[in-house]
């Protein structure tokens, strides 16, 4: 994965205003728009960007991640009408096993989180706990919006490297679970 270059986060900065208002007139949600315009940066993230891309990207990016965003809806929500009524009244209840897992992932999550700077910590739980927009986190502690957006983007990738660093170890799990299994061949 390549970093960012200060192209990426130069344009995104000026454009990031834009986007969200853009996608917000098609999801009809604020706080969806600011996540689908952050998943806009983080999706150019993770792709090479060349001397040719412009704002064009981004909003054509976040235009389709908004339609994304639609149709998942959309799905969910027939899932929903679909879904008999018996099934909502049973209640699931995951194995202790599967809960000590999850337990453990978010605790390594919570871990890396406290590495980050305070200020960065705040901001990433002001947006995504208490649900602030970027404005009154900016507003709140007296910092420039350009400051929160860099500091989100700084948690983000926190985030990013730990999904990435779970799936590695899920991955290297089942390989280690699959070579030790024993393979049984008919004797002659």
């Amino acid at each position: 994965m390549t970093k960012p270059g200060p192209s990426l986060a130069t344009l995104f900065a000026r454009e990031r205003q834009r986007l969200v208002q853009r996608v917000r007139r098609i999801v009809g949600c604020k706080s969806a728009a600011e996540d689908i315009a952050q998943d806009t940066y983080l999706k150019l993230w993770q792709r090479p960007l060349s001397n040719k891309d412009t704002a064009g990207l981004l909003h054509r990016t976040a235009h389709n991640l908004a339609l994304d965003h639609l149709r998942a809806q959309a799905v969910r929500q027939r899932y929903l009408a679909d879904a008999p009524e018996e099934a909502e009244e049973v209640p699931v209840t995951p194995d202790p096993e599967r809960v000590a897992a999850t337990l453990q992932q978010w605790q390594a999550l919570i871990e890396q989180l406290d590495d980050l700077p305070l200020r960065t910590r705040q901001i990433f739980l002001l947006n995504r706990v208490d649900g602030e927009t970027y404005a009154a986190i900016a507003k709140r502690l007296g910092v420039s919006m350009s400051t929160v957006e860099k500091e989100m983007m700084l948690a983000m990738r926190t985030c990013l490297n730990w999904q990435q660093q779970r799936q590695n170890e899920e991955k290297e799990a089942l390989e280690r679970f699959n070579d030790n299994t024993p393979r049984y061949q008919d004797e002659p």
